[in-house]
């Protein structure tokens, strides 16, 4: 699979954890289709404090080995859990739900992120699915200069986290 792979070798089952109770920070992953984009997105998850991620279905499998690779450990740091539309919606009723959308009239920095969240990344080519349109949520989008329509879905989810990490961070 690579040209140089790390040298190192395991064999585990895979964790299939519970839902954490009350959650006060989950990420929702719509679709997301690429392996490295989900490994990079689980690790970024896991530094920036999300308590969960939910895999929505079409997502990529999270133990693909591109996944895993990018993933850098993130596995085992934060709970990954595979849910249908309607798991979401139930699961996260208490939470205020922001979809990532280039069209969001919200700016991701003036959502107060110190309140208990749940964010949604939408595919890398089409976006947030209509099932995830149909939650009660807010759009949100960050602001960028020129004629640049959007950012990868890995990038988006950065940009967004390490912004609700520095809000919970200084309240």
């Amino acid at each position: 699979d690579t040209q140089n792979p790390q040298g190192i070798a395991a064999v585990f089952s895979i964790p299939y954890p519970d839902l954490p109770k009350n959650p006060q920070r989950v990420l929702i992953l719509d679709a997301i289709r690429e392996p490295g984009n989900m490994g990079t997105i689980l690790r970024t998850a896991g530094a920036a404090g999300a308590e969960i991620v939910l895999l929505a279905p079409g997502c990529v499998d999270p133990y693909n080995p591109k996944a895993v690779r990018s993933g850098m450990g993130a596995h085992f740091r934060v709970p990954i859990v595979e849910v249908k539309w309607y798991e979401v919606q139930a699961y996260c009723e208490k939470l205020n739900i922001y979809l990532a959308a280039g069209e969001g009239q919200t700016r991701h920095f003036d959502v107060d992120w110190t309140q208990p969240w749940a964010l949604v990344i939408g595919n890398e080519a089409h976006g947030i699915a209509d099932e995830a349109r149909n939650l009660q949520a807010t759009s949100i989008s960050i602001p960028m200069s020129n004629a640049t329509e959007s950012l990868n879905a890995s990038m988006a989810a950065a940009v967004i986290l390490f912004e609700a990490q520095r809000q919970r961070l200084q309240s």
